[in-house]
């Protein structure tokens, strides 16, 4: 039977629930999920095989006006996600639809759009009756260029088969680019700093803002016994350090403790996680840092 294989990119607004949509997709999660916007930083690549089709999905940050230099950063993930990507998939938050918002990123994005095939994926349907949805449907179909406008809810998992069957229908004749049962190309450091990283965000809420980055200093892997995993968390302000750590280091021994189970639970094996916090003053606007600790983690490897 003749492979077919290809990249699509996923993009849209923050919280429009695009790592939602790609960890309902592969039936697990891989991509971090949070209420706090600009959750994703990296392109995360997500890979589905279903017999002779595979797909791999690049989930990417939230589409934004840059104002530090970590942004711009996140912005440069959107635009290279094009260059590999087959189709592009909008995602659209229908419960919060705004026609005007929706112009404003098609007309961003127009010169790309009309060398990629484009879906318009319509998250979020459950929240809506019915009649809203056609009514937003026909909005997009009067208005925009999609070859595909697809309803889904990502978090309840409805019509996701219906989205994957009609991606296959425009991908190209190829063979796989990774093993079938491959299901990211992120190594296991990646995702044990996106899991600490989502802890923080769930654990402080708002007490600690989109400013704090996770550096997994070390990671064994032990034949016998526990994995040993070392990681800091990297903040801009001492009274956020103080946050973090809480009084007597209550607060750090509650979020290492949610973490190592999730990393446990990831990883499918025992691990000791050791966490430390340190004070970058500024750190969004670091180019040394940021070259040094992001762009290692953002390309697949194919």
């Amino acid at each position: 039977m003749q492979k077919i294989s290809g990249f699509v990119a996923i993009i849209g607004t923050p919280n429009a629930g695009k790592s939602t949509l790609l960890n309902s997709i592969l039936g697990q999660n891989i991509s971090i999920v949070t209420s706090k916007p600009q959750t994703t930083r990296n392109k995360i690549f997500g890979i589905f095989t279903r017999d002779n089709m595979q797909i791999v999905f690049v989930d990417t940050p939230g589409i934004l006006d840059p104002k530090y230099r970590l942004q711009d950063f996140m912005k440069k993930e959107i635009d290279s996600s094009f260059d590999e990507s087959d189709i592009i998939v909008l995602v659209v938050d229908t419960y919060k639809y705004n026609p005007e918002e929706l112009k404003t990123t098609y007309e961003k994005y127009k010169a790309e759009f009309s060398t990629h095939k484009m879906f318009c994926v319509l998250n979020k349907i459950d929240l809506l009756k019915k009649e809203e949805v056609l009514e937003i449907i026909g909005s997009i179909s009067s208005q925009f260029k999609f070859d595909e406008i697809i309803p889904v809810s990502a978090i309840k998992k409805f019509n996701i088969d219906d989205l994957i069957n009609t991606i296959a229908k425009y991908l190209p004749n190829n063979e796989f680019y990774f093993e079938a049962d491959t299901v990211t190309s992120q190594p296991e450091k990646f995702f044990v700093a996106e899991i600490v990283r989502q802890n923080v965000l769930k654990q402080y809420k708002d007490e600690i803002p989109f400013s704090v980055y996770i550096d997994v200093e070390e990671f064994k892997e032990r034949e016998v016994g526990k994995d040993f995993i070392r990681a800091s968390i990297i903040v801009e302000r001492d009274s956020q350090k103080a946050i973090i750590i809480g009084s007597g280091g209550t607060k750090i021994k509650a979020l290492g403790e949610s973490s190592r189970r999730e990393i446990e639970s990831f990883l499918g094996r025992k691990t000791y996680v050791e966490l430390f916090v340190k004070v970058r003053k500024d750190w969004k606007n670091d180019e040394d840092f940021l070259k040094k600790n992001f762009n290692k983690q953002g390309a697949p490897v194919i």
